[in-house]
This record gives structure tokens, C-alpha cells and sequence, in this order.
């Protein structure tokens, strides 16, 4: 062996045994940016509390060894561009993990780009992103990053659940589709479109409307044009704010068709649609806050003392599930080293097994579709927002169904 290379090597065993020695008063922050201010700031915050509580978890039971994680907030007030601004500042108080997801995957894809290119150019100084809920399928296909996992599952994936369950649901006959104007929305869309032709081909649709993301105040137009067209089932992947006002409309002008959504369980959503949403909203999600492991799990009523508010952000739960895991197998904190432990990991989430598939890091689990319905503390044990209602289990897509093929060619660091 040539002497340099002995030298690097023996400096290489120590630099790393000096980190297995150091490792017990490691603490990992991870910048949370998300909206936390505007009309999505409802949401943003109740994910932002929840990312807390699962990092106090995580420290009291040891999920990483010795490694204590903190939660640090950054608002990017629903804008791509004020993300690439904060993201600035992340790096430069050398926080080296990001979650995101809730500030739509129009932030989701900027931010994927910006740290592609910041850890090329700065090996050694990686940042990985986590997403836990932003859902273009782009993300984990011509545009994925290696430094890029998500633990939702994408809108594709979801859009073939659901049309998978429409097959059975012969009274639904007209569709409508309404979506927010931008990369997810309009990937929805095509979705849609596309699945639905290929499972239900009796099944019209008969619209299909897409409308600014967090700018329109009244929706009776869009409502009533669903109205107009007879649609007896409406597919949509608003969330937040922008969700719970178009049920709130709904309900107010007497739109009977059932709306079959992607984000129905978002903050402030089960209030706007109450009970006269009983039955006729349903939910397609990896999320089952009304499935095993879950029903006798202190993690949901925990929350909900502390905070007064619901858990629903159990792909953000599964993101520091995943990361606690890479820790305490790499045995270090160092993004290069957890990248590559959770590539191809398996790990147990809020709902099971998950998989982050190696080939595109998209989770590979479940996929649920659940109703609206009153709380029976059998099938509904949960309820969300002091409703009385809760999330119902109605149908599941098991994980090898709902898996897809990807288009992901990564470009993996040497």
C-alpha cells in the first residue's frame, strides 16, 4: 500500500472514530419551511407543532441513540422564491436536514433544485430534503434528487388508488375535476384523466377547472359550474385554506356530489364540511388515523392534549421515523452517510411497513381510502376538529398495488 494512502486511510479511522466518540452530545437540527403566515398558516403551524412533538418523542425514547433533534422554523410564506431565500440562511447556520411539504410542491421542486446543486458543488456540506407531503410526481421521476425522499406518497400513486376504488362505485357516473393551477394540480389532472379512461371508461368527465393557489375568496363560480354539469363526484387536490372554503361553498349552495380528495384531512377542512359532509367527502391518503397500529397508539391523543389540535402529519411523523433509523445505523449524522443508509431502507411507519425504494426514494406503502363518517369507537375512533367525525376506513390499496414504475434517472454521488 502506498504510503499516502495508508496515511489517508489511518486519518479516515480516526476522523471516524472521533465522531463515534463525540456522537452522545450531537444535536441534528432540521429547518421546518413551511407557510406559517398568509391563508395556509393554519396548516402550516399545525404541521410545524406536530414536526415538534415528533422530535420530543424521538428524544425521550432514544429513536436515534444518543442524538437529540430540534425542530427550527422557517416561514416561506407559499412562495418558491422566499423558500430559496431561507434556504440561504439554512445553510449558513449549517442546518443540514430540510421538511417541507406543505407549502405546495411548486416550493417542493424549486427547493429539490436548489440543494441538487448546493450539495454538488459542496461536498462534504450536504443538505437532504424530506418531504413529507408535497406529492408532483416529478419529484421522484425526470426530476429526482438523490438528496431528495419522500414519505407521502406522490399524486400518481394516489390518483390510481382512488380510480382502483372507482371500479366498484358504479353510481359514480360524471366527474368533475378541480384543481389548484399549478404543477401538482395540473399533474392531478392529467392523472385523472389518463386512469380513470383506462379503469372506468363508462365514467364522463365533465369538467375540468383550475383556479389560483391561495388567491380566490369566493368559489360560488366554480361551484356552480359544477353544478351546471351534473357532475355527481368531484376530484381534487386543493388543500389548506383553499379546500375547506370550496366544501364550505359546497355545502352552502346545495352541491350534492361527492368529493373524492387527496388533502381532505387538512387543518381546518372537517370543520368547514361538518356533518354535512358525512358520507359524501372521502379521503385517498397514506395516512389512516383510524387503522392499526394507530386506533390504541398514544401518538394522536397525546398530541391533541398538548395542543388542543389533531395529528394528521403522519408522513412527517414517518420522515423523522426514517431519519432516527439511518442515524443509529450509520452511526453518524452526516447527511452523505444517512443518504445512503435510507436508500433502499425499510422501516416500520405510523400504518406499517414502509419502504423508501432505492431506484427513485419514493415510500413505497399503503394506500387508504377513507369516509367521512361519525365517530362509532369501533370502525371511527378518532374524530378531527370536535366534529364528532373522524376518518373511516373504507378501502386499502396494499403497497405492491399502488407501487409505479418511475422515470427517475439519479445521479448518485461517487
Amino acid at each position: 500500500m502506498p504510503p499516502r494512502t495508508a496515511i489517508f486511510l489511518a486519518a479516515t479511522a480516526l476522523a471516524c472514530a472521533s465522531l463515534a466518540i463525540a456522537q452522545p452530545a450531537t444535536a441534528v437540527r432540521i429547518a421546518s419551511l413551511d407557510t406559517m403566515s398568509g391563508p395556509m398558516a393554519g396548516l402550516g403551524l399545525n404541521i410545524l407543532k406536530s414536526f415538534q412533538y415528533s422530535a420530543r418523542l424521538a428524544n425521550e425514547q432514544s429513536w436515534a441513540g444518543a442524538v437529540r433533534f430540534e425542530i427550527v422554523p422557517f416561514d416561506n410564506r407559499l412562495s418558491a422564491q422566499e423558500a430559496l431565500s431561507l434556504l440561504q440562511s439554512i445553510i449558513g447556520q449549517n442546518i443540514r436536514y430540510v421538511v417541507q411539504g406543505a407549502s405546495s410542491s411548486a416550493v417542493g421542486l424549486a427547493l429539490q433544485e436548489a440543494i441538487e446543486k448546493h450539495n454538488g458543488r459542496n461536498p462534504g456540506k450536504e443538505i437532504i430534503y424530506l418531504n413529507y407531503a408535497a406529492q408532483a410526481p416529478q419529484m421522484t421521476n425526470a426530476r429526482c434528487s438523490y438528496w431528495h425522499f419522500r414519505t407521502d406518497a406522490n399524486s400518481d400513486m394516489k390518483v390510481a388508488a382512488l380510480a382502483s376504488y372507482l371500479v366498484g362505485q358504479k353510481e359514480v357516473q360524471r366527474v368533475f375535476l378541480l384543481n389548484p393551477n399549478y404543477a401538482y394540480g395540473q399533474e392531478v389532472s392529467r392523472a385523472a384523466r389518463s386512469m380513470l379512461a383506462t379503469k372506468r371508461p363508462d365514467l364522463k368527465i365533465v369538467g375540468d377547472d383550475f383556479h389560483p393557489l391561495g388567491l380566490v375568496k369566493d368559489f360560488s363560480p366554480y361551484i356552480a359550474k359544477i353544478k351546471q354539469s351534473g357532475a355527481d363526484a368531484v376530484i381534487t387536490a386543493d388543500f389548506g385554506a383553499d379546500l375547506a372554503l370550496i366544501v364550505r361553498t359546497a355545502r352552502e349552495a346545495g352541491l350534492t356530489a361527492v368529493f373524492y380528495t387527496l388533502n381532505g384531512n387538512n387543518f381546518g377542512v372537517p370543520s368547514a364540511m361538518g356533518a354535512a359532509g358525512q358520507g359524501r367527502v372521502k379521503l385517498v391518503s397514506a395516512f389512516s388515523p383510524n387503522s392499526p397500529p394507530l386506533v390504541g397508539d398514544p401518538l394522536l391523543p397525546g398530541f391533541r392534549r398538548q395542543f388542543n389540535e389533531d395529528f394528521i402529519n403522519g408522513q412527517g411523523h414517518n420522515a423523522l421515523l426514517m431519519l432516527a433509523q439511518a442515524i443509529r445505523e450509520a452511526g453518524s449524522v452526516e447527511p452523505a452517510a444517512v443518504a445512503a443508509r435510507m436508500s433502499g431502507m425499510r422501516f416500520q411507519g405510523v400504518n406499517g411497513p414502509v419502504e423508501m425504494r432505492s431506484s427513485d426514494h419514493q415510500a413505497q406503502q399503503p394506500i387508504h381510502v377513507l369516509s367521512w363518517e361519525p365517530v362509532d369507537g369501533k370502525t371511527v375512533v378518532h374524530d378531527q376538529e370536535g366534529t364528532g367525525l373522524g376518518w373511516k376506513p373504507v378501502a386499502m390499496v396494499p403497497a405492491q398495488a399502488a407501487a409505479l414504475d418511475t422515470r427517475c434517472q439519479m445521479k448518485r454521488p461517487p
